[in-house]
């Protein structure tokens, strides 16, 4: 069975008048409606003290990246500091290595002259021995002459 127009207009009065008598109704609708916004601003606020937090830990994470910054270029300045120390040393060692070179020619030209002298000294002595032997061969000689 279908319902008239008329019926459905009539329901329609019927449920508008019922709920007009019912304040409670409409009074909880407007106290969730409330709610609702009071929730909305709440987690607004929320929202934007949050925006603010982030903001400023972005601003502290920005100093300390700026701080670590500084902090690398000291340690670079260090360690280019280092390279040049290093450097020095490594022409010490050349400077070094330069004199052991020369020291070491300079023995070598001892160490030749000590050859020299030894030769020279073993010459000398078997001259002298020689000399020992034709002075005394003579001496004897003479002896036995006389």
């Amino acid at each position: 069975m279908a319902l008239a127009q008329e019926d459905i207009e009539q329901i329609q009065w019927y449920i508008k008048k019922a709920l007009s008598e019912m304040p409670e109704t409409l009074n909880a609708n407007m106290r969730y409606e409330l709610d609702l916004r009071e929730r909305t601003i709440r987690v607004e606020e929320e929202l934007k003290h949050q925006r603010e937090l982030m903001i400023e830990g972005f601003k502290q994470m920005e100093k300390r990246f700026e701080q670590v910054d500084k902090r690398f270029e000291q340690v670079e300045k260090r360690l280019e500091q280092i390279d040049k120390r290093f450097e020095q040393v490594e022409k010490r060692f050349e400077q070094i290595d330069k004199r052991f070179e020369q020291v070491e020619k300079r023995l070598e030209q001892i160490d030749k002259r000590f050859e020299q002298l030894t030769s020279r000294i073993d010459h000398f002595m078997v001259w002298s021995f020689a000399t020992t032997l034709t002075v005394g061969g003579l001496i004897v000689a003479a002896v036995k002459f006389l």
